[in-house]
């Protein structure tokens, strides 16, 4: 895996010899699924040699995972720790709300024995990761045929909502996170005035995040379904009570053509489209806007690209701005495991 030029991210430890063929562990830590692997550097790049899947919740600690995917695989003297956390990272330290773990950086120094250790926000580790994609992992929604010079959002509709972004630099492409999932949602028209009712009732805040995730993709259904009182096949009540939601009300929309779970889908994605418009806006993203995230890659194929086009460019002032923005969806699903390696193998203070 080497660095794709479309992204000149800022790592100036790959002109550092010493950085290369070192080897290190990755790990994405997600409420669902955790996965770590084992790389070397080299080059500018990356040669993944293991990856192994663990359930996260079957877990006390991420310390109990590492140490089983150390023993399994037979590593020993490993230089280099990275973790990409779905949560805040302050002064090395993490609690991620959907874990429920406390992680510290120098507890890994201490207890592991590695030289070096990071840990970033799942999604600033994705940005990073982002730098390695082919142009064939990249779905246009609008472009005018490359990423534009300036900052570039990223919106992750997921487990939960991410939000990240570059900062470009004149040269170089500078990750950060953000915790925008957590902003306010404000409703535009009088049914969503109901919406943000109901989920007032059930949350008193509504973020972003209750509207644009897994979460949130039932928030819209049910709202649908209890509120606005339209039919639930009770096939798919059965379906939804045994099988993974999202999954199960995107086939029942697109193979059995349900109205309930069109409309939820149509929902979601003008959503999608309007907080992709606020996030451009805040980060004043004239570099191009970045969508990935479970759902938005589960749905690619249903999203109309003009439509979804069209309502995000919708504007009181910045229209001229919003319509000359390039927006791709990726389509892999390791940046965030792949990226917090190449930090943890090229970036440097």
């Amino acid at each position: 895996m080497n660095l794709n030029p479309k992204f000149p991210l800022y790592l100036p430890g790959v002109q550092n010899g010493n950085n290369d063929n070192v080897s290190i562990i990755g790990a994405n830590l997600r409420e669902d699924v955790t996965t770590v692997g084992y790389f070397i550097s080299g080059n500018g790049g990356l040669e993944v040699k293991i990856q192994n899947n663990y359930p996260t919740k079957e877990f006390s600690s991420f310390s109990d995972i590492l140490k089983k995917f150390i023993q399994e695989n037979n590593l020993e003297n490993v230089k280099r720790l990275g973790m990409a956390v779905p949560g805040p990272v302050l002064d090395g330290r993490s609690a991620p709300a959907r874990l429920g773990w406390n992680l510290e950086v120098e507890d890994f120094k201490k207890d592991f024995g590695f030289e070096r250790v990071e840990m970033l926000n799942d999604l600033e580790a994705s940005a990073y990761g982002m730098g390695l994609l082919e142009d064939s992992e990249l779905d246009p929604i609008y472009t005018s045929g490359h990423l534009e010079k300036g900052n570039v959002a990223i919106l992750a509709p997921g487990n939960g909502l991410g939000e990240a972004g570059y900062f470009f630099d004149g040269k170089y492409l500078r990750p950060f996170a953000t915790e925008g999932g957590h902003s306010e949602f404000s409703p535009r028209t009088n049914v969503e005035v109901e919406f943000y009712q109901f989920l007032n009732n059930i949350y008193g805040i509504v973020s972003w995040e209750n509207v644009l995730s897994k979460t949130g993709l039932f928030n819209i259904y049910r709202f649908l379904r209890d509120v606005k009182r339209h039919p639930e096949p009770e096939w798919l009540a059965d379906r939804f009570a045994n099988g993974n939601f999202a999954e199960e009300l995107y086939k029942a929309a697109i193979e059995e053509d349900v109205l309930i779970c069109k409309i939820a889908l149509d929902t979601f994605i003008e959503f999608l489209a309007r907080e992709a418009n606020n996030l451009t806006l805040k980060l004043k993203a004239t570099g191009g806007l970045l969508i990935s995230g479970d759902i938005a890659q589960a749905i690619r194929e249903y999203i109309n690209k003009d439509k979804f086009y069209e309502k995000y460019k919708i504007s009181d002032k910045m229209e001229d701005m919003l319509r000359n923005i390039p927006i791709y969806l990726i389509k892999t699903k390791n940046t965030g495991l792949n990226g917090i390696v190449l930090y943890t193998a090229y970036y440097q203070d």
